[in-house]
């Protein structure tokens, strides 16, 4: 793999690789773009096949935080890391602490959080070593569990998506099939049953299924049925992907709105479900809650102010659906473009992050 072309190629900035050899650590820390601020992205850790593989899944990951973060809004640019072994068998106290030295050592350029295979104790012992961290226990005066903020930025969202498709953005009787009820997925529920929502609900875990039948009056219906629901919300909240060739021609919904991380199984899929009239909520805009209430922790964390600021979450993608009008172009290319305007407006008066007390971590 020839790094530096790789780097070149996407307008990457830093790439780095940290060992400890007495707790095993490794890890590949990536940097892509610091234009709007700090690099702040998840630590994953996970079984690669191969060295090559940890660098893409670093190098793809850091990109994707990128956009998530210049689209929410924040003062914050993107990166990742990933730690190259199993989180089942592999994890000791002594790794995340020497990772937590090599963060430091970055002097703020990267700021790390929970992500999967790590944990909120593994945050904690990272913050022993360094500032650069969020999403720790809540004694150290961070968020906690980030599930319902999530769902809640998820739930404005769509009622943003549903104005878009609809006119007017009630959710009162209208009919939405939820794929998956997990945490996130759940007091997402909650939200929309409150406004009248009907539910269709399915899961492989059939106890999460049966929660939400007894609490909410959903209807449930199996994994596979549930794309050929007649329905006016498809909302993917399991795993990614489920817009693909074989769902797309089953789909009955008029909006695309969810929690899931990569929904669309390749860029064409964005394109058909646009051809087709479908308004489709990008992902990484509607399911931004979760960063958008970690970043706030940077500012010492004040949950009124970062559920207001989760709630512009229905601006932003308006601001979405207008450039995709603007410009005759699918949803998730106009999510890019904004996330793409906003970082070229700031690089235009400052490029890479350098840490300066001045420096404000989010629009207020």
């Amino acid at each position: 793999m020839e790094i530096f072309t790789q780097l070149e190629k996407y307008d990457y900035e830093q790439l780095v690789f940290c060992q400890d050899r007495n707790s095993g650590l490794k890890a590949i820390i990536a940097l892509h773009d610091t234009t709007l601020g700090p690099a702040l992205g998840g630590t994953r850790m996970w079984t690669y096949d191969s060295e090559e593989d940890a660098i893409v899944d670093a190098l793809r990951l850091a990109k994707g935080m990128t956009y998530k973060n210049a689209a929410a809004g924040l003062n914050l640019g993107g990166g990742k890391t990933v730690i190259i072994g199993d989180p089942r068998k592999d994890k000791n106290p002594e790794m995340f602490r020497a990772f937590g030295r090599y963060i430091q050592g970055l002097n703020g350029r990267y700021i790390t959080a929970e992500d999967v295979g790590t944990t909120v104790e593994d945050m904690d012992l990272i913050h022993l070593e360094t500032e650069f961290v969020a999403g720790t226990s809540s004694y150290t005066g961070a968020s906690g569990n980030p599930s319902p903020v999530t769902a809640f930025g998820v739930y404005k969202g769509m009622k943003a998506s549903v104005k878009e498709a609809f006119g007017d953005d009630s959710l009162e009787g209208k009919t939405i099939a939820v794929q998956g009820v997990g945490n996130v997925a759940y007091a997402l529920c909650e939200y929309l049953h409150k406004e009248g929502a009907q539910l269709v609900v399915t899961d492989i875990n059939k106890d999460a299924v049966r929660r939400a039948v007894e609490a909410f009056g959903a209807k449930a219906v199996d994994p596979g049925d549930i794309y050929e629901t007649e329905c006016d919300v498809y909302a993917p909240c399991a795993l990614g992907a489920t817009i693909n060739d074989d769902t797309i021609p089953k789909l009955k919904a008029k909006v695309i709105a969810g929690s899931a991380n990569n929904q669309l199984k390749s860029t064409s899929h964005g394109d058909f479900i646009h051809e087709k009239g479908i308004v489709y909520a990008p992902d990484y805009v509607i399911n931004s809650g979760g960063v958008i209430n970690v970043a706030d922790e940077l500012a010492g964390y004040n949950s009124e102010r970062a559920m207001k600021k989760v709630e512009t979450i229905y601006t932003s993608l308006e601001r979405v659906f207008e450039i995709s009008k603007r410009d005759k172009i699918p949803t998730y290319v106009a999510a890019d473009r904004m996330a793409e305007e906003r970082i070229q407006s700031v690089r235009n008066s400052r490029s890479q992050f350098l840490l300066n007390e001045r420096h404000i971590l989010s629009d207020r």
